[in-house]
């Protein structure tokens, strides 16, 4: 995309993603295990306003980690963690999200093609992570 100084530029497409995570990782490092790829950048970078995880099945506490690659998954960086609290599924109760806290006036902005990965610290049937962004 060509740029035009003192010009605004904003996200030019919407885009969304779903990752479900059901291994634990326990590396920090920068060759995490069983991590899921949750959203790409576009070529220009993204704007990123919302992550959350609901769990798929019961779930005891755990902690949510998403990490950031730019180089295609071989390294990747924790950049955020938040705990999920311990919830048991039942038809008669509803579960309240695990928000990461970007929003529109906090985004997560992302270079050209950079890709976030989600993972979770306990093994569980599931935790279901969901992205919302527009690439510039």
């Amino acid at each position: 995309m060509a740029v035009t100084g003192n010009n605004v530029i904003t996200p030019q497409t919407p885009k969304s993603g779903v990752a479900v995570c059901t291994t634990a990782n326990s590396t920090y490092s920068d060759t995490p295990t069983n991590t899921q790829k949750l959203l790409t950048a576009g070529p220009n970078g993204a704007r990123v306003t919302k992550i959350s995880a609901l769990a798929r099945a019961t779930v005891t506490a755990t902690e949510l980690q998403l990490f950031v690659s730019y180089d295609a998954g071989s390294t990747k960086k924790l950049i955020n963690s938040k705990l999920m609290a311990a919830y048991t599924v039942a038809q008669t109760t509803g579960q309240t999200p695990t928000d990461f806290g970007y929003s529109e006036d906090t985004p997560l902005v992302l270079a050209a093609n950079a890709e976030v990965y989600a993972a979770i610290g306990v093994t569980n049937t599931g935790v279901v992570f969901s992205a919302a962004w527009g690439d510039y």
